[in-house]
């Protein structure tokens, strides 16, 4: 039986404190792959705990991808070595996404029957009109935007020394800001990196120019397939060879990687765009291992709304369990403060923020010093903490009057709502008859903006249909429900 004392937990919850001493004992094989836990109440009982506390820790090491669960028998820990067999995982209770290669899912009759669309996600809807409700951009509420504080931050810095506002900042941002952010990761992502390796720029667009020019030009990229599709058009603008790569269950699928050629791999680990998928930590060693066989490979973390997962802790970093220096991590303020604030920064491993300070550091930092050092008050005067934990909250209960807007609908028998605990938006399968314009095109008829996942796929054959992405974080409250009321109608009706 699992024991574990709780009298030096620290500042931990009793379920975060469980749920790492669980974590390292897999880590370290004290606990082997496949071996069977207690149940949760069985364990609970042991270490004079509450059952709530248990299902949270297996919860989060299932969402990370340390145990496995298999309905009626039990709890059981992965294999989470590179290239193991990781047998049973399942990320979520109610992970049921059709995949390539899934013979339990629809994929393949929906697909072979689907009516051929490729409309852009990226592009604006045929349909000019200004919209109720609009389930594709991300747009802040003015409401939630934290004015006052940042008025204050602004004048308090103006009010300073102002003669470093006027001086020509380093090329990777301002020391100061650095610091901050390095701090931030370290309290909040576990990321132990120094403000040397961080480098500050306008947006994350802006970045990928600066790694494309930091590894060359002759490189080859794999992006996800289905993914974000501004970041394969970026690549491309700049005439550089990009492979869209094939997806499985677990993330990007190592068959199809191994195959593309790619040198330089983009990818989303922690939240997918547009699936919901986390991988988990066994492909993440395979993901590892990939790079580690050639000196010039590389992987691109873009987390660009880890902090807003709903239920349980954030899922770690890839960056923070590379020791071979192959992980570029890369990150935006746009999603929690607002789209609009285009301060963006990466994370550079040591030897290639060598090479940029060598190589790059001529470039002048694209974000003013104003701004820079009005973010460093909010970070470490602990604005922003303060802030996400609000906007979580807003957010989950956004999520929540959605999600109970969807179930108590007449309509409610004809959808399936998936993956929505983590991030800022989830997937709805629909029972119909409707092709994928059809279905954009009557919702936009009743002033409702959708997007649906098959419009993120390169590769159309593998495209799923009717099932649309609701990214709900620019959806005023106080709108929800008639959004949705609206958005079914329109498809059923």
């Amino acid at each position: 039986m699992l024991t574990y004392s709780f009298e030096n937990r620290g500042s931990d919850t009793l379920y975060e404190y469980l749920y790492k001493q669980i974590k390292k004992d897999i880590i370290s094989r004290k606990l082997i792959p496949h071996e069977k836990l207690p149940s949760k109440r069985m364990l609970a009982k042991h270490l004079n705990i509450s059952t709530i506390t248990v299902e949270s820790a297996y919860s989060q090491l299932i969402a990370e991808g340390y145990l496995y669960s298999i309905p009626k028998s039990g709890f059981y820990v992965c294999e989470i070595e590179a290239g193991g067999a990781f047998e049973g995982y399942m990320p979520l209770a109610k992970r049921n996404l059709p995949v390539k290669g899934d013979s339990q899912s629809d994929f393949n009759s929906d697909a072979d029957n689907m009516h051929t669309w490729t409309a852009s996600a990226t592009q604006e809807s045929q349909f000019k009109q200004v919209y109720f409700a609009d389930f594709v951009n991300n747009r802040a509420i003015s409401a939630n935007f934290p004015f006052s504080t940042w008025t204050k931050l602004m004048r308090d810095a103006m009010a300073g020394d102002t003669s470093r506002l006027l001086d020509r900042p380093p090329s990777a941002g301002i020391y100061e800001l650095r610091c901050a952010i390095a701090d931030y990761l370290y309290q909040f992502r576990g990321m132990s990196v120094s403000p040397e390796q961080i480098v500050v720029g306008a947006g994350t667009e802006y970045l990928y120019g600066l790694i494309i020019q930091l590894l060359g030009h002759d490189r080859c990229y794999g992006v996800e397939d289905p993914g974000y599709q501004k970041i394969s058009r970026i690549y491309q603008a700049n005439q550089i060879a990009c492979r869209h790569i094939a997806m499985d269950k677990y993330g990007i699928d190592m068959e199809a990687l191994n195959e593309s050629g790619a040198d330089v791999l983009h990818i989303s680990p922690s939240h997918h765009f547009p699936t919901g998928l986390v991988t988990p930590v066994s492909r993440r060693y395979e993901l590892l291992s990939w790079a580690s066989e050639d000196a010039d490979r590389y992987i691109i973390e873009d987390e660009y709304d880890s902090e807003f997962r709903l239920v349980g802790k954030s899922i770690p970093s890839l960056q923070s369990i590379d020791v071979t220096d192959k992980v570029i991590y890369i990150n935006t303020f746009s999603k929690s403060l607002a789209s609009t604030i285009r301060i963006s920064y990466m994370v550079l491993p040591k030897p290639l923020m060598e090479r940029y300070n060598r190589e790059l550091s001529f470039y002048a930092c694209t974000v003013s010093n104003f701004d820079q050092y009005t973010l460093t008050g909010f970070i470490k005067d602990g604005y922003l903490e303060k802030h996400i934990n609000r906007m979580r909250n807003y957010y989950r209960t956004l999520r929540d009057t959605i999600l109970s807007a969807i179930k108590k609908h007449d309509y409610y028998d004809h959808v399936t709502i998936r993956e929505e605990n983590a991030g800022l938006h989830f997937l709805l399968k629909l029972d119909t008859d409707y092709d994928d314009g059809e279905i954009v095109k009557r919702a936009a008829q009743n002033g409702i903006h959708i997007s649906c996942l098959s419009q993120y796929y390169y590769e159309v054959k593998n495209a799923v249909p009717h099932t649309l992405v609701i990214n709900y974080s620019g959806i005023g409250m106080e709108y929800a429900e008639e959004a949705i009321d609206r958005l079914l109608k329109s498809l059923f009706t």
